[in-house]
């Protein structure tokens, strides 16, 4: 019998993980440790040569401003974002590996000297020297105070996914990790969660179908 998967993502990336979870013949409970919400904002004066999206929730949240915009250059993180953006309007839009400094970087090879990046309250700062970059928060993501019913019922047996820095701090800080094993998206995420987990693995690329394929061998180990 495999141990269930914790996810622990919000919606909508949560039902994505749990469909490729479900595909992979994985058990898979949702737990959220965060609620999203859509923030105003305004796009800056000067109209800038692209627009750069770290993070899928942006124009999932990023509201009817994006509409004035879907005709420029879109940079996104990953394929994730790049699927989002494209649902909203986007049809030119250069995707990357999932690490923010690598999709800055394809901006650059193309000429982009000026670009809007749409993010979160919580996201990576990106601050080239090369590239003017005007930053608007879209979308605010809250921490849940406790751990989720949901999470407990399935505690200390399933194996965590952490799919961001932010959520490996937050989970690490909710419970005890000497009896739980995670699987993080990425070295830096798993180094955010600190130490002390049962196990502790990380993915080969930032990606959530590489996150699966490491805990798919943790769900299957031995009880």
């Amino acid at each position: 019998m495999t141990r269930p998967l914790l996810v622990l993502r919000p919606e909508p990336g949560a039902s994505a993980t749990v469909a490729k979870a479900w595909a992979m013949g994985l058990e898979a409970v949702v737990a959220p440790l965060f609620a999203i919400r859509p923030l105003a904002w305004a796009p800056p004066e000067e109209r800038p040569e692209a627009v750069l999206f770290t993070s899928a929730n942006a124009p999932r949240h990023g509201g009817g401003g994006l509409t004035a915009l879907s005709d420029l250059p879109a940079y996104a993180v990953g394929t994730a974002t790049a699927e989002a953006v494209r649902e909203i309007g986007f049809d030119r839009i250069v995707t990357g590996d999932g690490d923010v400094e690598t999709i800055v970087a394809l901006a650059r090879r193309d000429g982009v000297r000026s670009i809007l990046h749409l993010a979160g309250r919580d996201h990576h700062e990106v601050m080239p020297d090369d590239i003017r970059i005007a930053r608007r928060i879209v979308y605010a993501s809250d921490c849940v105070e406790i751990l989720p019913e949901a999470a407990c019922g399935v505690l200390p047996d399933a194996v965590a996914l952490l799919h961001s820095s932010r959520a490996a701090r937050l989970f690490a800080s909710l419970v005890d990790p000497a009896g739980i094993a995670i699987a993080a998206i990425s070295l830096d995420v798993l180094a955010a969660a600190g130490p002390g987990w049962r196990i502790a693995a990380a993915a080969e690329r930032p990606t959530d179908a590489s996150l699966l394929a490491v805990a798919a061998k943790l769900c299957n180990q031995r009880r």
